[in-house]
């Protein structure tokens, strides 16, 4: 069971932006494109960009940003934003069930294309969808026990 703190909610473009160690609200900066489903971080872990590992929900629940959500990983999406690996863990609630399918890769890189759109030079590459294994052997490398 993993902890997420939730910046964008399903549906909306508003990221909420918190320190990371003290999970203190910052701001709000408004996005290009609404998110499929509820987006955040994993407190207490720290990716290879030094920010805390970033978490797809796949869940059709509604959550509001701000919230701090118990989770199950259930695989790692791979991503490489111009060289430097920005890995996405995504996860489920308890007890609910998710494929990791084809179709939730395309939905993720089309999303995620459309999002990196408005940095022109920037190239971004999405995918594969990893195991939940691999997901948790990211988390542990990442600093969470």
């Amino acid at each position: 069971m993993i902890q997420v703190l939730i910046q964008v909610a399903a549906g909306s473009g508003d990221k909420r932006f918190y320190n990371e160690r003290t999970l203190e609200y910052l701001e709000t900066r408004h996005g290009s494109r609404p998110y499929p489903y509820p987006y955040g971080f994993i407190p207490g872990t720290r990716a290879n960009d030094s920010d805390c590992v970033d978490c797809y929900l796949i869940t059709r629940d509604r959550l509001t940003s701000g919230s701090l959500v118990a989770c199950e990983p259930v695989g790692l999406l791979l991503q490489d934003e111009d060289g430097e690996l920005d890995h996405k863990v995504l996860a489920t609630l308890p007890g609910q069930e998710v494929t990791l399918g084809p179709e939730l890769l395309q939905e993720l890189q089309e999303f995620i294309s459309a999002l990196f759109a408005q940095y022109p030079g920037m190239r971004v590459r999405v995918g594969p969808i990893l195991s939940r294994e691999a997901a948790l052997h990211h988390l542990q490398n990442c600093g969470l026990v």
